[in-house]
């Protein structure tokens, strides 16, 4: 008999510490922790944040504490305890919303959110989106067509958020965005009983940065491994494409955007564009602007501007020069209008004006950075094909 018992405590030391090991091996991204440990890991695949400025992520042995600034200019951070599913919350984050994670079925109200999930192998959570009018992922596109993804509205759609049908697809959680203060997403989600969080990968202006949100997103599907692995390709390909630019004699003078209602938003230093336009080797004429968009009038652009060799995200509704001219004839006293230096990121957009530039893109800035580098040197891309970018016919 005591030989007995000694085998059964072997063998039981030995599955307890087979459990640990694999725990420690790698996150739990299906299913629930049976036996709890409070000396395990259970995150042993983690990620830092090193280029995006609005979300953080503390890691503890079964939960994680997420902190994020939910839109542009917000001075209050929200935060997000994301505990391993199977094990006992945490103490001490009153008024926090607790998620258990991995999730389950998940709604995607942003579509910069597609390329993540697609990327990390997690479209088969994806119960619902906002809408499918301005989505490029053909995946998703199927999804909803076969009927396992839904559309409940709201966000892209300008519209309402049909929660009789959120509420009929008993989805885990919600991604929204909201842009500003007073946005009422998150609120009319919590008072309908519905569980959601908010993303602002769009509030990072560093091409990189809004990338790294898949990291984001990884969080709530203990995807971290996969989310790291995907985002160092990113970077690798883009530091080795700016790396191409870095030495270059010429480097052309570039405006990009156009009027709006009287107005030409034209991005400031801060933005986005303008890092993706030093980086591919071009002199973005208004680089040194403050923030992130000007509001200028057409006489000011036209004469500080007009003299740029190149003219990039044009219009997107633009597709030749007639098309520009018959909107404002003064486009056609611009250098880069003569010189026929007119580019679009528009290669990729459907009828309904959903632009891929803005979904694939903001996951790859790699894409769009490789396009804009063959536009300005095409020596250095010579076999180069455009992801994004036509030329104006």
């Amino acid at each position: 008999m005591k030989t007995t018992r000694i085998i059964l405590m072997v063998i039981a030391a030995l599955c307890a510490l087979a459990f640990t090991v694999s725990a420690q091996q790698g996150n739990i991204t299906e299913g629930c922790v049976e036996n709890y440990d409070a000396s395990v890991d259970y995150f042993p695949a983690k990620v830092s944040v090193d280029y995006a400025q609005n979300f953080d992520v503390e890691y503890f042995n079964n939960y994680k504490v997420v902190t994020m600034l939910p839109w542009v200019g917000a001075e209050t951070p929200l935060q997000y305890v994301l505990v391993q599913c199977g094990t006992p919350a945490p103490e001490g984050y009153d008024g926090v919303p607790v998620i258990n994670v991995p999730v389950g079925r998940f709604v995607a109200m942003s579509t910069s959110m597609l390329p993540h999930l697609d990327d990390q192998q997690l479209l088969d959570h994806l119960v619902g989106v906002d809408t499918t009018l301005y989505t490029s992922n053909e995946a998703v596109l199927e999804q909803v067509a076969a009927g396992d993804t839904v559309e409940i509205g709201g966000g892209g759609t300008g519209g309402d958020i049909n929660f009789e049908l959120l509420l009929s697809i008993e989805p885990d959680l919600v991604m929204a965005q909201e842009f500003f203060a007073g946005g009422t997403t998150l609120t009319q989600l919590t008072d309908a009983g519905i569980l959601a969080v908010l993303n602002a990968d769009y509030a990072d202006t560093s091409p990189l940065g809004q990338a790294e949100w898949g990291k984001y997103i990884s969080l709530f599907f203990n995807t971290e491994a996969v989310a790291n692995e995907l985002f160092a390709g990113v970077v690798e390909r883009y530091e080795a494409l700016k790396a191409l630019t870095a030495d270059v004699a010429d480097r052309p003078t570039v405006i990009t955007a156009s009027p709006f209602s009287g107005v030409w938003y034209m991005p400031g230093g801060e933005s986005t564009i303008a890092q993706l336009l030093a980086d591919a080797g071009a002199d973005f004429l208004w680089s040194d602007a403050p923030g992130t968009s000007n509001p200028l009038d057409f006489e000011v652009v036209l004469a500080e501007g007009s003299e740029a060799e190149y003219w990039v995200n044009v219009n997107q509704f633009w597709q030749t020069k007639e098309q520009m001219l018959a909107d404002d004839s003064r486009f056609g006293s611009f250098v880069a209008f003569e010189n026929g230096n007119l580019w679009n990121n528009n290669l990729r957009m459907n009828v309904n004006g959903g632009s891929d530039y803005f979904e694939t893109g903001a996951a790859h800035p790699d894409l769009i950075l490789a396009d804009l580098i063959a536009i300005f040197h095409p020596d250095l891309l010579p076999d180069h094909e455009f992801y994004f970018y036509q030329p104006l016919s």
